[in-house]
């Protein structure tokens, strides 16, 4: 992903590199998921690679969509508080902003979002497809209050099943291989 406002951007904007077409693309994904599995460092996470039991706890908290706090410039954090409302927190971008916010106020963050329950629910989602070992289905219903077939529909979740890009086992929704190439549109789907 070539993100606006980064040097990655402007250079790809300059014409120093092409990216690879979609096919070209996939064909490389997948050649790196059987070097680094065939190595003893399975994908545990879509772009995340390590030996059973060596996974970042870091990345691992976010994608199982857990509560951790960014320090610095542009920075974003997700705490859930006391009373279970979940608020964002974010840095100011630029640093020198950020440092001035830091002298004046004691720190340089925007004030805290609380971040309603659809979004926590599709947050959470977004976040567990990544992840080999699945989403717990109960994840969705403990950010958006309701049952998890009021947030994510059955039928969409069969229709994906049915195209091998997703499996629901013992209350977690899986992605296959093809899925996990696929989860953009994965998640437009099921969100839509």
């Amino acid at each position: 992903t070539i993100e606006e406002g980064t040097p990655f951007f402007t250079a790809h904007s300059r014409g120093d590199f092409a990216i690879p077409d979609e096919g070209r693309g996939g064909a490389l994904y997948e050649a790196t998921q059987e070097i680094l599995s065939a190595r003893g460092l399975p994908a545990y996470e879509v772009s995340n690679h390590a030996r059973p039991g060596e996974e970042s706890r870091h990345n691992l908290t976010y994608w199982r969509y857990g509560d951790y706090v960014g320090i610095g410039p542009g920075a974003h954090g997700r705490l859930t508080l006391p009373d279970g409302r979940k608020v964002g927190t974010r840095g100011h971008r630029a640093p020198e902003i950020w440092l001035e916010r830091v002298r004046a106020d004691g720190h340089g963050g925007h004030p805290f979002e609380e971040i309603p329950a659809d979004r926590r629910a599709a947050e959470a989602l977004m976040m567990g497809l990544r992840l080999a070992e699945g989403l717990p289905l109960s994840r969705i219903e403990a950010e958006s209050g309701r049952p998890w077939r009021e947030t994510v529909a059955p039928e969409k979740i069969a229709a994906l099943e049915a195209e091998g890009y997703l499996a629901l086992r013992d209350g977690r929704l899986f992605p296959s291989p093809a899925g996990l190439q696929r989860l953009h549109a994965i998640l437009r789907f099921l969100s839509g």
